[in-house]
């Protein structure tokens, strides 16, 4: 098999994902792997159906011991490119896969990011990332109690890693999420 296509990574995702919340996860990142695609001169449905699936097994399997591994091992008999399933691999450190691609690097450090984002919309009075600004998430940023289950150290070394600053990225992911404030219901 060859890439998926954007419908074929939504159709798994959904086999896999009911939960509203992760599915919305899954397009939050999806947007913002576009995003680096375009900024880097790459191809943005590849980058996004990486985007889409990057989570696609997270609620059958949550525990660090499983994902992504199994999402792996069932993208492998799907006949998934390796490029996929690696960039996937290496979007947890736990995993113990390198990251090297630019691929690699940008799911990494938009995964976090993007649930930081969220949560500091759904604080506004408007609950809307229209009303999210950069100075906002950095404010929030600073408050380690607020979105306490983000890793805001995965997200400075994935900025890092892609050799962005970290507000650049921040406004990056930002940017990427507002152009589909709808489907994200934000």
């Amino acid at each position: 098999m060859g890439w998926p296509t954007r419908e074929e990574a939504l159709k798994l995702l959904k086999e896999f994902t009911s939960n509203k919340n992760l599915i919305k996860h899954a397009l939050a990142v999806e947007a913002a792997m576009r995003k680096y695609a375009e900024k880097f001169g790459e191809d943005r449905e590849k980058w996004g159906v990486v985007g889409l699936l990057h989570d696609f097994d997270y609620e059958k399997f949550p525990s660090p011991e499983d994902h992504p591994f199994k999402g792996a091992k069932i993208l492998e008999q799907k006949g998934y490119p390796q490029e996929l399933i690696r960039a996937i691999l290496a979007h947890g450190d736990h995993t113990g896969v390198e990251r090297r691609t630019s691929l690699e690097k940008a799911l990494y450090a938009v995964d976090e990011l993007t649930g930081l984002i969220v949560a500091v919309a759904l604080v506004r009075p408007s609950k809307k990332l229209a009303d999210v600004e950069v100075k906002s998430v950095m404010k929030k940023w600073k408050d380690k109690a607020f979105a306490r289950g983000v890793n805001r150290d995965n997200i400075e070394k994935g900025a890092k890693e892609l050799g962005i600053e970290l507000r650049e990225h921040i406004n990056n992911v930002l940017q990427a999420m507002k152009e589909i404030s709808d489907e994200l219901e934000l």
